[in-house]
């Protein structure tokens, strides 16, 4: 099988990056769909390798983590009986957490919305952080064993509960339910009420939604396997943090965040699958 040579890399990365399909990416480049597929598995485990040994010591003062809801396979209702509570099938969340000042993700995880991967999620937005912050999550219940355990009393943490109004019925429920209040509730230490929001993680999952094509609704781009989709929100995650311009900072997080001194091309992230080849710090 011939090697893709960097010019049609990046143009099959540029096309996922935007939000493309892999079978609409093949159709706009003319590569073919399992060539792209194995770029998609090849460069998401590089960027994967890299988020981890690169983002950290982020020098933040507040984080704001929420988890964005997704499925594999199929949705959890139509998931055969013989593949019912097996992880990949159904049901999948992706949590993430954000600086709320460079607007970097500091972490993600794809897994189950249940108290071990809240703990372990938690563990790593812990080990990436260089100094004391402020957190905010959602109500979540698991998240209070799970930030206890990772920084025990060395954090400020509040939780906004919102409280939403009944599901509209008909062609309406594919709209959120009315939010009726939302109420900053301190957790631990002395968390500033005035920061006590998610609206920055909330507007990153509207992001994620919009350059992903896995994750929109009521579409069958939705993934197969919940490794590709893996694979795909590293690389979603690589490019907004080193190559997308941040709209209000003018330049990307990981330069707001100082973990970079310059806009990343998309040869550049290509290049994280080429041997011997890394972008410099």
């Amino acid at each position: 099988m011939n090697k893709l040579n960097t010019a049609d890399r990046v143009r099959v990365v540029s096309a996922l990056v935007e939000g493309n399909s892999i079978r609409a990416t093949v159709r706009m480049t003319g590569v073919a769909k399992n060539t792209v597929a194995k770029l998609l598995v090849d460069l998401g485990k590089a960027c994967a390798e890299y988020h981890d040994k690169h983002v950290r010591n982020v020098k933040a003062a507040r984080i704001q983590c929420d988890e964005i809801w997704s499925f594999c396979y199929a949705k959890q209702k139509n998931v055969p009986a013989a593949l019912q509570g097996k992880f990949a099938y159904g049901d999948v969340w992706t949590w993430t957490a954000v600086d709320a000042n460079s607007k970097l993700i500091v972490s993600y995880m794809v897994g189950l919305r249940d108290g071990g991967y809240a703990t372990e999620f938690i563990r790593d937005v812990a080990s990436r952080l260089a100094n004391r912050v402020q957190l905010t999550t959602d109500g979540h219940r698991a998240y209070l064993e799970a930030v206890e355990d990772a920084f025990g009393g060395d954090i400020d943490y509040a939780q906004l509960v919102k409280v939403y109004g009944a599901e509209r019925p008909g062609e309406a429920r594919y709209s959120p339910a009315v939010c009726l209040a939302a109420n900053p509730t301190p957790i631990c230490a002395d968390p500033d009420r005035r920061y006590t929001s998610t609206s920055y993680i909330e507007r990153q999952n509207l992001t994620m939604r919009m350059s992903l094509s896995r994750m929109t609704r009521l579409s069958n781009g939705f993934s197969k396997k919940v490794e590709n989709l893996t694979h795909a929100i590293a690389i979603h995650f690589m490019h907004y943090n080193f190559c997308r311009i941040h709209q209000s900072l003018r330049v990307t997080p990981a330069m707001e965040a100082g973990l970079m001194d310059h806009v990343w091309e998309i040869d550049e992230l290509v290049s994280l699958v080429e041997t011997g080849r890394r972008p410099p710090l």
